[in-house]
């Protein structure tokens, strides 16, 4: 059977595919946006910490014998606190400066990390067995579905709108809003304002290191894993908007199942289309499409 003359089992591989994709593009956006929305701060580190967790889940099993469900718990706490580190020591500074200050930053501290990996792990994948729950796969029929891809796509997603529904529906997400516009009124309440955008911070790399554990299985475990995804990753938060909660959820899955079905009916162009949707997006509306101009 074919649909527009493609073989439907290559079609549906293709959007699994760009449904993995698309969890992870969406994951390691929601960090970067709830970094950005709540901090202001563009973290160009995020891809170095996504890295870092998948190390985490390699050193939990090789190390200390501790297999990927306490790795899914785990290295996003390890590496979270890296973050907060690196924002107690350095980001605090940069608040209220202009944005470039943050990038420039970051992005000299996603190279030191990546080269110290990569001094010591060399550039060659490490292999990290999926749990063996969830291994196999379904026969739907028309395609064949591996159980691990379906988890990392449902887990994401589950993960992604309880972020959502925490900051955007609860009086800790009210709060932390409140606090990025006027942070000495909610001072007044008694809220410690500081160590809230600590942990926002910490939050938001967590998200990353947790998307670096679900990829480890299926990527592979590589000192420049971050650096190959960083950059689709922000196209996908400027095309969901800054700071856009929702706006990087939807995105994220959206262009994962666009670049996917790309592969199939135009292959030369799977790996510019996201480029090309974030430049008419940024003609038509620069401040995304879920964004709002400020």
């Amino acid at each position: 059977m074919t649909i527009f003359g493609v073989p439907t089992q290559a079609l549906f591989g293709q959007l699994l595919i760009g449904l993995i994709n698309g969890a992870f593009y969406a994951l390691l956006s929601l960090g970067l946006s709830v970094i950005f929305g709540l901090l202001n701060i563009i973290n160009f580190t995020h891809g170095a910490q996504y890295m870092m967790g998948a190390f985490a889940a390699y050193f939990l099993l090789n190390w200390a014998g501790l297999g990927y469900w306490w790795a899914l718990l785990v290295a996003p706490i390890a590496v979270a606190i890296t973050g907060i580190v690196l924002e107690r020591l350095t980001l605090k500074r940069l608040y209220q400066l202009d944005h470039l200050y943050g990038l420039l930053l970051t992005f000299g501290f996603a190279l030191i990390i990546q080269g110290l990996f990569r001094h010591q792990y060399g550039s060659s994948g490490l292999p990290y067995a999926m749990p063996a729950e969830l291994a196999g796969g379904r026969n739907l029929g028309f395609m064949f579905l591996p159980n691990y891809r379906a988890w990392v796509i449902v887990f994401s997603l589950a993960v992604c709108l309880t972020t959502w529904y925490v900051i955007e529906r609860t009086r800790l997400g009210s709060y932390l809003r409140a606090a990025t516009e006027n942070p000495a009124l909610v001072q007044a309440f008694g809220i410690n304002v500081p160590r809230m955008i600590t942990l926002t911070y910490g939050f938001g790399v967590g998200l990353a290191a947790l998307a670096g554990v679900l990829a480890a299985p299926i990527y592979q475990v590589n000192p420049l894993m971050g650096a190959d995804l960083i950059i689709v990753v922000f196209a996908v938060v400027v095309i969901g908007g800054l700071g856009s909660i929702m706006g990087s959820i939807v995105t994220g899955f959206g262009l994962g199942v666009v670049e996917g079905f790309t592969k199939v009916f135009y292959p030369e162009a799977s790996n510019t289309v996201i480029f090309v949707i974030m430049a008419v997006v940024l003609l038509l509306r620069p401040a995304g499409l879920f964004g709002r101009a400020s």
